[in-house]
């Protein structure tokens, strides 16, 4: 055991961190890529350092140390680059998007049915009930049923 250990080389940490890195895009842990930086760092010590140290247990002593290290540093002071980031509540939520703008009414609401223009886009809407909606009525967009803007008339 102790041959192959002595015959590492930088180019060996270079390959396990790569490795360890492709591992970490796939499983998206954040550890991995701690102790594949540590790889590298060793890989950067075995390269730079003088032979007397860079034996393979001052490469392993390296290797522990730093990547005890980083995933310290990683699950505490990092810890927040591991959080997801949440939602927006309206994303990819087009209708959702809408409650709160205004518009205008394209035409008669029949049956408390027509369209409104909002921004540059027509829509098909729905009269808040008992509301009497006219050609040109504002409009205010309370809530959405699927791809139905819920509209209440805006008094002026």
């Amino acid at each position: 055991m102790e041959q192959v250990f002595s015959e590492l080389t930088f180019w060996h940490w270079l390959a396990l961190g790569l490795i360890l890195f492709g591992i970490e895009m796939m499983s998206g842990t954040f550890d991995l890529l701690m102790v594949s930086i540590a790889a590298w760092l060793t890989a950067a010590f075995t390269y730079f350092a003088p032979d007397s140290l860079s034996g393979w247990q001052g490469q392993m002593i390296v290797f522990g140390m730093a990547a005890t290290v980083l995933v310290i540093l990683g699950r505490t002071v990092l810890s927040g680059i591991r959080k997801t980031s949440p939602e927006h509540p309206t994303l990819n939520r087009r209708m959702a998007s809408l409650v709160g703008q205004r518009g205008l009414a394209m035409g008669d609401f029949i049956s408390g049915t027509g369209q409104v223009r909002i921004g540059d886009t027509v829509w098909r809407a729905e009269a808040v009930e008992g509301e009497l909606v006219r050609t040109g009525d504002t409009v205010v967009v309370e809530g959405a049923k699927m791809t139905t803007a819920i509209v209440r008339r805006v008094m002026s």
